[in-house]
């Protein structure tokens, strides 16, 4: 498989402090990929690095073979990286189907026509409608996003993402504030995703990244401390320290 992200030596400091320290990765196109660690542990930062949101101190992000470092988010984006936040930034008046098209219509740069009449986004319609289907949102197109579930805003969340058509999906905590029962379906209709879609996330419930993940990279002061298989990484005693003697595979 070849690789669709990569970084390089990636670090950030701020004043004598390094959120980030050193960091190379890389991810293989399809990967199902998860950036653990204990609080404070450089994920978020690292995240940030690389979307564009912080500019690194030193080092380099790579994007199917081409140097983005220095491009913005928008660019980023525009390139087919994608992410998604702790805290869910949603159009909550909005009803589901017209938050999820008003997101085709901007991938589409069709964005400033969105006061016209909603016959003319008719093919921005359809393609949000088959997108709410595939997560099994459907049910809720035209309900205002406010009135659901958090675990639904959450994957509503992932439908807006995904309507920018990326190739390179990051997920930070999608699970985050969201009850037990609907998380696990929150991960179970994000394993769906097709293999075209790349998935790099960040998770502290071990449970769903040991049955999400193919592959873990472990933070520590912002620093990579390992990276392996699922299996690998639960036996490691590094990671079991890190994680204050948790087993990591209960």
């Amino acid at each position: 498989m070849s690789t669709v992200l990569e970084t390089r030596n990636l670090s950030k400091r701020f004043g004598g402090f390094f959120a980030s320290s050193n960091v190379s990765l890389d991810i293989k196109q399809g990967a199902r990929h998860a950036l653990i660690g204990p609080n404070g542990a450089g994920k978020t930062t690292l995240i940030n690095l690389l979307t564009g949101f912080l500019e690194p101190t030193s080092g380099e992000v790579f994007l199917k073979g081409d140097n983005v470092t220095r491009l913005s988010q928008h660019q980023r984006v525009k390139r087919g990286l994608v992410r998604t936040f702790q805290i869910n930034r949603l159009f909550a008046e909005m009803t589901v189907l017209e938050s999820v098209t008003l997101s085709v219509c901007e991938r589409m740069g069709l964005g400033w026509k969105w006061w016209r009449p909603v016959g003319a986004h008719t093919a921005a319609i359809d393609e949000a409608a088959e997108l709410l289907s595939t997560l099994r949102l459907l049910d809720v197109a035209h309900a205002p996003t406010r009135s659901l579930a958090y675990g639904r805003q959450r994957m509503i969340e992932i439908a807006l993402a995904l309507a920018a058509k990326p190739e390179v999906l990051l997920l930070d905590e999608p699970a985050a504030g969201v009850p037990t029962d609907e998380s696990r379906g929150l991960f179970e209709t994000i394993a769906r995703l097709p293999r075209e879609v790349t998935i790099l996330l960040i998770e502290h419930d071990m449970d769903l990244v040991f049955r999400f993940a193919e592959r873990i990279s472990v933070l520590v002061g912002g620093a990579l401390l390992t990276e392996d298989v699922p299996e690998v990484i639960a036996r490691d005693p590094r990671v079991r320290e890190v994680y204050l003697g948790t087993s990591l595979d209960d």
